[in-house]
């Protein structure tokens, strides 16, 4: 068994998430009783509002906090990942796992990262749709006769047939039209706060630039599949360089499960709320077999499981 762990982005927050986890694990209690910002995560992971805990600035926190906490609780019943990704802000809690940032900085990054996002979104006239059913060119293609309404990219190539587009509300509604008459199954509006990894992050990447030469960062102790590349490290990478461009730039999540499966990953836990990236990845490599923990059951199931296979 060649195991990786990933780990759920922005969009999987649910209230209630953890709440099992804190009141049967100590361990579990120490990260979300110590996150290093100015509201209470707990009470907001479990009692919401759920408006509140959807706000780019809460949310970023609270995902990694629950991330870091089950991660160690995995690595206390001693299953440790031979790699690491997370789509987005999941990439976060994969560097943690990969032992580059220690848990506050882990934390207080994301904390940054957050602000920085709702910022650069300010007054922006932005959307982001789900366009299913189309392959990439042919949705670069609308993107590039709609883009002299305003910005539009594809911000997230998440596996074959469901791509997302974000960016001006103008450009994105007119690239979305143009991809059903090329072919698209659908076209869906998200329910989003900001034009996330297109250009119009740049202020926020560059508010994380500066921030990451106040850090230090760790040795990377596995591999960790980066959204920007959809794939590891290379040489002349750098990792703040390739967090500075995640945040405006496309994620490639479907292009990180195939390199993964290249690389002889055969078993993958999604750590975080709900089961998105799992079903991103049965629909990318069928030889890949899944499992996620979301509740303290989950944590159980999966330590017995993958530490009977180990025996």
């Amino acid at each position: 068994m060649k195991l990786a762990f990933v780990y759920a982005g922005q969009g999987s927050q649910k209230v209630g998430m953890g709440r099992d986890f804190y009141e049967q694990y100590p361990e579990f209690r120490a990260v979300l009783d110590n996150v290093p910002v100015d509201f209470d995560v707990k009470q907001l992971c479990f009692e919401g509002p759920e408006e509140q805990l959807s706000q780019t600035r809460y949310t970023q926190p609270c995902m990694v906090a629950f991330a870091i906490g089950v991660t160690d609780l995995l690595a206390q019943r001693g299953i440790r990942p031979a790699a690491a990704a997370g789509l987005s802000l999941g990439e976060y809690s994969a560097l943690y796992a990969a032992g580059v940032f220690d848990r506050d900085t882990a934390l207080q990054t994301v904390a940054l990262r957050g602000r920085a996002m709702e910022q650069a979104a300010a007054g922006l006239v932005c959307g982001m749709t789900a366009v299913l059913g189309l392959d990439r060119e042919k949705l670069q293609q609308a993107c590039d006769q709609a883009c002299e309404l305003g910005v539009v990219q594809i911000c997230n190539y998440n596996c074959p047939g469901q791509l997302v587009i974000g960016g001006e509300k103008a450009a994105v509604d007119k690239a979305g039209e143009l991809a059903k008459e090329l072919g698209a199954k659908r076209c869906m509006p998200l329910k989003v706060s900001g034009p996330f990894h297109t250009r119009l992050m740049k202020p926020a990447g560059d508010a994380l630039a500066q921030h990451f030469t106040t850090i230090s960062f760790g040795e990377m102790k596995l591999p960790v599949y980066f959204n920007c590349k959809g794939a590891p490290m290379g040489e002349g990478d750098t990792i703040p360089a390739l967090l500075e461009k995640q945040v405006q730039s496309s994620v490639f999540w479907e292009d990180t499960i195939r390199a993964m499966e290249a690389d002889c990953i055969d078993t993958i836990v999604e750590i975080g709320p709900g089961k998105t990236l799992s079903s991103f990845v049965k629909k990318t490599a069928s030889s890949i077999r899944t499992f996620n923990i979301d509740t303290a059951a989950d944590l159980e199931k999966v330590t017995a499981e993958l530490k009977g296979e180990a025996q």
